[in-house]
């Protein structure tokens, strides 16, 4: 942790809008967890809690808590993307957190985020991991192959030197960075790498991770720093893995150069394949604005001078001139620094950082908002059914046992016999309906083995074996083809699948309904379509991968391969999150009939209980309805509590000040 003293002798800068904004969110998330363990608490309380539930609720909390908002940076070399990373995110601690002076640039793919488990420590992938077919999420998985060195955050001077480990390279022979897959001789954006001697500059780092308390990234910022054209070409994962699934994505040009042909290219093949064709989540920074002021001696020959380049360059890249912001982030940097607000507003940082505030905070605000409506509003929605069923038996009951005080022995007796022969009739259809339920338990398991991981491993491994021996272009061209019309043919029989399965369902909700008069509901709905599209985005995002420069020239073994094992995880992990939502649907799905059925049993067995009692004595019926009248006057209560919280949890995100 920083020390006290550290915090208390550090100047605190004003709060910039983007950090505000995030707070805000941190806030409403937490108010989200705390309304979701009262709901639970409460269910419990009063007996109408379910083992699957509770488990579903205490996922949906867990990933509440462990929730990110990702923003990757991605430019080509030289475009002051890291100082912007220190600028707009890191500027309260008054010196620049990454390297980003002259002649240094990130070599690696660093991810600045914090795990309040693990001590403050830079973790390093060596480059050497990429002779492997291991990808680098499967790496996080384990501490193995990664070099850990601490943060020593009481002295500013230990952590620089640390986090200059980002930049390192050393020299190996034109062969061995062949093999890497990191230099090419006819590849244009690999020829800075090559030295006098012959040898090539490679990264010493295939990918760095530094885990730092810093206020933002406690509060679930994940900044992705990721290096230029060459890394996002020969590492598969950024591109299909790690810039799709960013929130947002900030593309860093310079402004006195506008849209080369380099930044063209890392645009059209890693920036618009990973978002939406609306442009959602995608903004421009034109940085390095301060080189053009000394140019322009007048403000107003400068304002029209930059109107004219950001209309230029939101023309080149097919998108909406207010995605395009010019920038300073080294003048940005020195007035926080400075606490100088002349400086920061004339930099264009302000107007950045609320960009950035505006397109992702609230829209993954809602996303959060629609997932917790979808996992437990059909639970409190049950809830509150079974309340009302309760409230409207112990009202019937009350009218029957007032009635009944009119009433002789005899007609008594009869109500008792009659209510005997319904309950029976009743139990006899809860035999059929545990039949029904081993019949609904096949479909399910059709359903699952449709989207299960080894049913998909099977698929990859025919793919593997159908593919050429030498790993070649159109090899794998075919490979993606194949591979992905099964997986798509697979995703579309499970998501029929799941209409049989609800379709049944729906006939047993109305079996009930019909015959014993149950709450009319209908089933959760649940459709597989989201993963599909997310199986062919990841194909057409593949595709113009595969048409990058860099793997139309290079038909190594090691990049094609590479491609392929990055490919196949990222679609096995759709597969793998699809089989976990149908089968949290397929439990779901019958919670609020199970909950009914029971329900109806247990009030059934209380009303014929109160009649029993009232026949063995009549002297108890006034006892009998004054309970019935205190269980009443309970139920409105939980009805006011329970439509309450359907209300906190349906009502819509708020909107900031």
């Amino acid at each position: 942790m920083i020390s006290a003293q550290t915090l208390k002798e550090r100047p605190r800068l004003a709060i910039n809008e983007f950090s505000r904004r995030l707070g805000d969110y941190k806030r409403w998330r937490d108010e989200l967890i705390e309304i979701i363990n009262e709901y639970q608490t409460w269910v419990e309380s009063h007996g109408l809690a379910s083992g699957e539930e509770d488990l579903q609720l205490y996922e949906l909390i867990d990933a509440l808590r462990s929730d990110k908002l990702t923003i990757a940076l991605v430019a080509e070399f030289s475009r002051g993307k890291t100082e912007l990373i220190n600028a707009i995110f890191f500027a309260d601690y008054r010196q620049r957190l990454l390297p980003s002076e002259a002649g240094r640039t990130t070599m690696c793919p660093t991810e600045l985020r914090y795990d309040d488990n693990k001590p403050p420590c830079l973790k390093l992938l060596p480059i050497e991991t990429r002779q492997t077919a291991t990808t680098i999420s499967e790496y996080k998985r384990t501490s193995a192959a990664w070099t850990v060195m601490p943060l020593d955050l009481d002295s500013p001077k230990k952590m620089a030197e640390t986090f200059h480990q980002t930049v390192r390279t050393k020299s190996v022979s034109r062969q061995q960075a062949e093999e890497f897959g990191l230099y090419h001789p006819d590849m244009e954006a690999t020829t800075h790498m090559l030295n006098s001697d012959g040898s090539v500059e490679i990264p010493v780092w295939r990918h760095a991770i530094i885990n730092f308390p810093h206020p933002l990234l406690k509060q679930g910022l994940v900044v992705l720093d990721t290096p230029g054209l060459n890394s996002l070409g020969t590492e598969p994962e950024l591109t299909l893995s790690m810039l799709p699934s960013a929130q947002a994505v900030l593309f860093v040009l310079a402004a006195d150069a506008g849209v080369t042909k380099t930044d063209l290219e890392v645009w059209n093949h890693h920036v618009c394949p990973t978002r939406d064709s609306n442009g959602a989540g995608r903004l421009v920074a034109l940085n390095k604005i301060d080189y053009l002021w000394d140019e322009m001696r007048h403000d107003n020959a400068f304002a029209t001078a930059m109107a004219r380049q950001t209309q230029e360059t939101a023309r080149t890249l097919g998108i909406s001139k207010n995605q395009v912001l010019a920038v300073s982030a080294q003048k940005g940097l020195l007035g926080k620094i400075k606490a100088d607000y002349a400086l920061i507003e004339r930099s264009g940082l302000p107007a950045l950082e609320a960009k950035l505030s505006d397109d992702i905070i609230p829209a993954r605000r809602e996303l959060l908002r629609e997932r917790v409506i979808h996992d437990i509003g059909s639970m409190v929605e049950t809830t509150s059914a079974m309340i009302e069923a309760r409230h409207f038996a112990v009202a019937g009951q009350i009218v029957e046992l007032q009635t009944l005080g009119s009433e002789n022995s005899e007609t008594v007796q009869d109500l008792v016999t009659r209510l005997r022969d319904e309950k029976q009739a009743y139990d006899q259809t809860l035999v059929s309906f545990q039949n029904t339920r081993a019949v609904l338990s096949d479909q399910v398991k059709v359903l699952l083995d449709y989207l299960s991981v080894e049913a998909f491993d099977n698929l990859a491994d025919i793919t593997r074996r159908g593919m050429s021996e030498s790993w070649t272009t159109p090899g794998l061209r075919e490979a993606m083809k194949s591979m992905f019309n099964g997986a798509l043919d697979a995703m579309e029989r499970a998501n029929k699948q799941t209409q049989q399965v609800r379709s049944l369902v729906q006939a047993i909700y109305g079996k009930f309904h019909s015959e014993h008069g149950l709450a009319k509901i209908k089933p959760v709905n649940f459709s597989l379509l989201p993963y599909r599209s997310q199986l062919q985005k990841l194909y057409e995002e593949a595709e113009a991968f595969r048409n990058s420069p860099m793997m139309i020239i290079t038909e190594q073994h090691f990049v094609v391969q590479k491609f392929f094992v990055t490919l196949a995880g990222r679609a096995r992990e759709i597969f793998s999150e699809s089989n976990t939502a149908a089968r949290a649907w397929s439990k779901a799905i019958m919670g609020p009939i199970l909950s009914q059925v029971r329900e109806h049993k247990i009030l059934m067995d209380q009303r014929l209980e109160n009649l029993k009692k009232v026949h063995e004595n009549s002297g108890n019926l006034n006892d009998r309805i004054a309970e019935l009248e205190s269980s009443r006057q309970n139920l409105e209560n939980q009805q006011l509590v329970i439509r309450n919280m359907l209300r906190k949890i349906n009502q819509p995100a708020p909107i900031d000040s």
